[in-house]
């Protein structure tokens, strides 16, 4: 099943409005307070001059709004485990602006494991991956295939906090959330696994070619058959890669019938 260029519209024509926060309130500048000089009885020494003299405060200098720590060992935790760990982590910046961590949502037991890149607004909201317009073409795309979320599917991402402005993860972020993600590919041993964009791909291929050069190769991670294709949001502003996404997911449904032969 594939959606028509007219539905595709209709579904794009509902965007979420980004509001910025207000900025932080300035800190007003201390009053300054006249000091009161005391005249000595006579010249003080070099050390009584300098404990004469009033204290000043040390430099301002800004402080992280959380205290970062690094994660411990996860490749040993179950799913309980596993999500408490993600709700609780401290390992990099996108801790301090989160509303809550998104682990990811699906069948415990799955065929299909698609990985996208990280929460957005209303995914940081729900605390569900892809739940916004592009959660809409996906659960289409999934539907195509006669699969639905929950439904032999699992739905994770690169990293589990939101990313500033809904920007691309960094390297570093990635990094940071990859033993996450590594235990849960091991925790749910998918059958088939598709990487819905760069992040995605960079995040467990570690590879940063285009997505124009990897789509419809065969590969694999940990001995699972493994597809790349472009992330859902992508397809959202470039409607003619639609169909070169259903090649892609075609040719994963193959993959999976074979690696079940």
């Amino acid at each position: 099943m594939s959606l028509s260029r007219e539905q595709m519209l209709v579904e794009m024509g509902i965007t979420p409005i980004w509001v910025l926060r207000d900025s932080e309130p300035s800190v007003p500048a201390l009053e300054g307070r006249e000091d009161v000089v005391v005249e000595p009885a006579h010249a003080p020494a070099p050390e009584e001059a300098a404990a004469l003299l009033p204290e000043t405060a040390p430099a301002a200098r800004p402080l992280p709004d959380v205290a970062l720590r690094p994660m411990t060992p996860v490749d040993t935790l179950n799913w309980p485990e596993l999500a408490k760990q993600v709700a609780e982590c401290r390992a990099c910046p996108l801790c301090e602006q989160r509303k809550q961590a998104v682990l990811g949502v699906g069948d415990l037991n799955p065929d299909w494991l698609f990985i996208g890149e990280g929460p957005g607004a209303e995914e940081d909201v729900k605390g569900e991956p892809f739940v916004g317009q592009a959660g809409k073409l996906l659960d289409a795309m999934l539907a195509s295939l006669d699969i639905a979320r929950g439904n032999r599917v699992y739905i994770a991402n690169a990293v589990k906090c939101r990313p500033p402005g809904n920007r691309t993860p960094e390297a570093a972020e990635m990094a940071a959330c990859w033993p996450y993600l590594e235990r849960q590919i091991a925790l749910l041993k998918p059958k088939i696994i598709v990487l819905l964009g760069k992040a995605a791909v960079h995040a467990v291929l570690h590879d940063d070619k285009s997505l124009a050069s990897l789509r419809g190769k065969p590969y694999e991670y940990a001995g699972i058959p493994l597809v790349v294709t472009y992330h859902p949001a992508y397809l959202l502003r470039n409607l003619p890669d639609k169909a070169k996404a259903w090649e892609d997911l075609l040719f994963a449904r193959r993959m999976l019938v074979a690696s079940n032969q």
